[in-house]
């Protein structure tokens, strides 16, 4: 076991249960779309690394809080992209929490509270939207080009 600090992101699919209950197939195959052609290129693209997935969640570990960030505003910017033309009750949006804390690093899976607040966090946004906790906030004050307050909505 290794602990360490790192930026957590936490994810879901708002409504999950409701879209696979109207479309399981094609509610599967739209969420493995997004991701293929949007989530995990920009997971990539800002050197985080897929933790795991749980049907409609992931969780993904950074070593910059700033790269996480970034990573859930372009994911977030590109899926109110790929919605505008989706139905709203076919929409597939994600809630992002974001935690920068302690975790226990343990065969490939982290735990620990830094992992348990990111989830939280993710539980209480809005879809569409990204939440952080102010550990991440006071870690981003003057780093990013955009201004953030700590809950972002992208249905603009």
């Amino acid at each position: 076991m290794e602990r360490r600090l790192a930026a957590i992101l936490a994810a879901d699919v708002a409504g999950y249960s409701r879209l696979m209950g109207v479309d399981e197939e094609g509610t599967l195959s739209l969420l493995k779309g997004h991701r293929k052609a949007l989530v995990d290129p920009k997971i990539e693209e800002h050197r985080g690394r897929l933790v795991k997935t749980t049907g409609d969640g992931m969780l993904v570990e950074f070593a910059s809080v700033v790269d996480a960030v970034r990573c859930a505003v372009e994911v977030q910017r590109g899926m109110s992209e790929r919605n505008a033309t989706a139905s709203v009750d076919k929409r597939i949006e994600f809630r992002i929490g974001i935690n920068l804390g302690d975790i226990i690093s343990d065969d490939d899976d982290i735990y620990g509270d830094g992992v348990n607040i990111a989830a939280r966090l993710e539980s209480i946004a809005e879809p569409g939207g990204i939440y952080i906790s102010r550990q991440a906030h006071d870690h981003l004050l003057e780093k990013l080009s955009f201004s953030c307050g700590r809950s972002w909505d992208f249905e603009t």
